[in-house]
């Protein structure tokens, strides 16, 4: 049962800082409280040595570090004595400020010293050994200081993090309050990154009209950034953007259509025609319209096919003992003939026999090839398959610090790759700000081959380029259908096949590699999978259930989701421990050994392997917890070799992956699948759903649940809509329309 602690406040002297982590502004400190010396832990952005806090929160024993104060509120004042004063001059918060010239600056004005530099920093040249340059770099320090202090009180009374205040100051300076005062809704820009909601409270506070253009903009673009990171829509129909807006603000359509009107003007938003008029972030309209631009170059400028091209096609059906389909013959000719190609189809079809004969006879010219996949797993596969070294987009890329989540790469038309060919499988999952990131680093004669299944689900992140592309009717494409011998032994791939053709799978039979076990209630769907999991499927094909086995759900809801069915497969495969630590947040308790997943991409996370180093951690890549360090508030996650470190703040950017959706699946190939199919009978129960989470599984798939719901799934082929203007972008660029 869970007991309300007693809150205590202390006044405290900062003595040390033991940890400090400069993103989420969680620390460790040793404090002295009159006579007595406390490690205090929790959220304390900026603070230094020497300064004077005030902490509210409770005391807790650690297992391994004893004692500590939990903060819960943090407040600080700037130090009044003399030592005090000393001590925060010399910690280096002041740069440039040792401990002997610190003596001799607190010697002069004493315990007035912050006081006196605040009122006229120009003091400071008649201390000794301070000279007019020195002083003008050092007014700027403390300029900084007293600047971002300014700014935390100023925040604070509307209940915002200290941390998002050093962030408010980093962007706007000794201008940050103004522009607050005159915009509250520049907060949330890409860099601070406060929620809508959380700056329209503060706007209500500063008593800006309801009216008020910012905040009408601000409406607007919340509604597509909203829909763009739920709905995967890279644009809105303006009379929905308009609507939905209206009942977000609770102001009249007419008002914000007007405003609509002026930003639109002043490049705010974008505007497409289409029949409808479509209104766009200027982010995914640019992104859009340099995708459709350069496909179009590149299908201008097509190929003769070369000299021989045919014979090189026999010796590679003789180099590999095989004979190739009049189709694959054709989709070999055609992604060498032309500087832009796709090829799609199902598991089975022959996709990755093809792409090892285009990429032997590609290199026999002399072309560099360069190959990738957004997953690291899709990756890996890749090079599998192929004998390439394959990379993830983002890695192949490379990757640069920088703020929020916009794709700033080393890579680009002013640094583009080496490769005269770059193929990109699962391209069903590349979004569309991540494939024009991958157009721009590819040099001006580079060609372009994408690989994929257009019957999966489309990317997580906005857009729909595979389809997008292919429903344009202007590029080169080759889609495989015929199933090869070996392949057509599988039940995994010929249920696949008669899941797209509107053909109800094979259930019944227990001789292959795609089971199905009824049953007649959630719970019993959810024990029957702990079981598969943790007993049955290790016991009699030996694998692993962390590295082997995954369970990929449709929902996060109910039992059989990912989130309950999350909590019982930690419990069977990880349970706690004496001396195994872990930490509550959220959904979930973390502890060591734990598989977790990436669920949004961090660019600026360093990760380390066997003695490199690098940044980025992506959104579906899966690891595990292999240390945690409650004291200091990080933990380690591996990540297939590569070890990144953790804040506990920075949970959120994982979750448990005993079990995860068949969206967070796509890109990964697993030896053995497990998936709940019961209830649910929606629109979003659908046949694409059903179809990814099937040919996820590499070499068994076992169904848990109801034959209905399966009947279901099969039946719905509504599929949500995405608005995104590539289709219309590409069509006018190549033909004009």
């Amino acid at each position: 049962m869970n007991q309300e602690r007693e809150l205590l406040t202390l006044d405290a002297t900062v003595e040390d800082i033991v940890f400090k982590n400069e993103d989420s502004g969680f620390c460790v400190l040793d404090v002295s409280a009159g006579s007595d010396l406390i490690t205090a832990v929790g959220e304390m952005a900026a603070v230094e040595p020497g300064e004077e806090v005030t902490l509210t929160g409770y005391f807790t024993s650690h297992p391994s570090f004893g004692e500590q104060f939990k903060v819960q509120v943090f407040d600080r004042k700037l130090p009044t004595t003399a030592r005090a004063i000393r001590k925060f001059l010399s910690s280096g918060a002041i740069k440039g400020i040792g401990p002997a010239l610190a003596e001799r600056i607190v010697s002069m004005f004493g315990e007035q010293t912050l006081e006196r530099i605040q009122q006229d920093p120009e003091c400071l040249t008649q201390v000794k050994g301070i000279s007019q340059k020195m002083a003008e770099n050092l007014i700027c320090e403390f300029e900084k200081l007293f600047g971002v202090r300014r700014v935390m009180l100023f925040l604070e009374k509307f209940g915002i993090k200290a941390t998002e205040s050093v962030k408010v100051w980093a962007k706007w300076g000794t201008l940050a309050i103004g522009m607050i005062e005159k915009n509250p809704y520049s907060l949330c820009c890409e860099e601070i990154g406060l929620s809508f909601s959380a700056v329209d409270e503060i706007a209500a506070q500063l008593k800006l009209p309801q009216n008020d253009t910012h905040r009408i903009q601000s409406g607007l673009e919340y509604v597509l950034r909203y829909n763009a990171r739920e709905n995967g829509h890279t644009c809105l129909p303006r009379e929905r953007l308009v609507a939905v807006a209206s009942s977000l603000l609770q102001l009249d359509t007419g008002e914000i259509d007007e405003v609509l009107t002026q930003q639109l003007e002043r490049g705010r938003f974008y505007s497409l025609e289409g029949g409808r008029e479509f209104i766009f972030l200027p982010t995914y309209f640019l992104a859009e319209q340099y995708t459709a631009e350069r496909v179009a170059q590149m299908l201008e400028t097509q190929q003769d096919e070369p000299e021989g091209l045919e014979l090189a096609i026999d010796l590679e059906e003789e180099a590999c003992g095989l004979e190739y389909a009049p189709l694959q013959r054709k989709a070999i000719r055609d992604a060498v003939n032309n500087r832009f190609f796709i090829l799609t189809g199902g598991p089975g079809t022959g996709k990755t026999t093809i792409l090892n004969g285009v990429i032997s006879i590609l290199e026999q010219r002399g072309e560099k090839v360069g190959i990738c996949a957004p997953t690291g797993r899709a990756a890996k596969r890749l090079s599998e398959v192929s004998g390439q070294d394959a990379k993830t987009i983002h890695r192949m890329l490379g990757v640069q610090m920088q703020q929020g989540e916009r794709s700033d790469f080393v890579h680009n038309e002013q640094n583009p790759l080496k490769y005269d060919a770059i193929i990109v499988d699962e391209m069903s999952m590349v979004d569309s700000l991540l494939f024009a990131s991958l157009l721009k680093a590819a040099k001006p004669s580079c060609r372009v081959i994408l690989t994929g299944d257009s019957n999966q689900l489309p990317s997580v992140s906005a857009g729909n380029v595979l389809k997008d592309l292919i429903s344009s009717g202007c590029i080169p494409f080759v889609e495989l259908k015929e199933i090869f011998r070996q392949s057509a032994q599988s039940l995994i791939v010929t249920n696949a096949h008669a899941i797209v053709n509107d053909e109800y799978p094979e259930l019944e039979r227990t001789d292959n590699d795609f089971f199905f076990l009824g049953r007649r209630s959630l719970e019993a769907t959810a024990y029957t999978i702990a079981e598969l999991v943790e007993v049955r499927l290790p016991a009699s094909y030996g694998f692993s259930p962390l590295d082997d086995i995954q369970v990929i759900c449709p929902s996060r809801k109910t039992v059989i989701g990912t989130v309950e069915l999350n909590r019982l497969l930690q419990n069977k495969l990880n349970p706690p421990e004496l001396g195994k630590k872990e930490f509550k947040y959220g959904l979930y308790t973390y502890r060591e050994g734990d598989k977790v997943m990436q669920v949004r991409n961090n660019y600026d996370i360093e990760w380390k392997k066997d003695g490199e180093s690098g940044q980025g951690i992506f959104n579906g890549d899966i690891g595990y917890i292999t240390k945690i360090n409650r004291a200091a508030g990080v933990m380690q996650v591996l990540f297939d070799g590569r070890t990144a470190t953790y804040t506990t703040e920075m949970a959120k950017e994982l979750e448990l992956a005993y079990a995860i959706t068949i969206h967070k699946s796509q890109g990964n190939e697993f030896r053995a699948v497990v998936m709940p199919v019961m209830g649910g009978e929606t629109e979003f129960y659908n046949r694409n759903l059903f179809y990814t989470g099937i040919t996820r599984a590499k070499e068994l798939l076992i169904l848990v649940g109801s034959s209905r719901s399966v009947a279901h799934m099969v039946r719905q082929i509504k599929v949500n809509y995405r608005y995104t203007g590539l289709k219309k972008l590409l069509t006018t660029a190549v033909l004009g329309e």
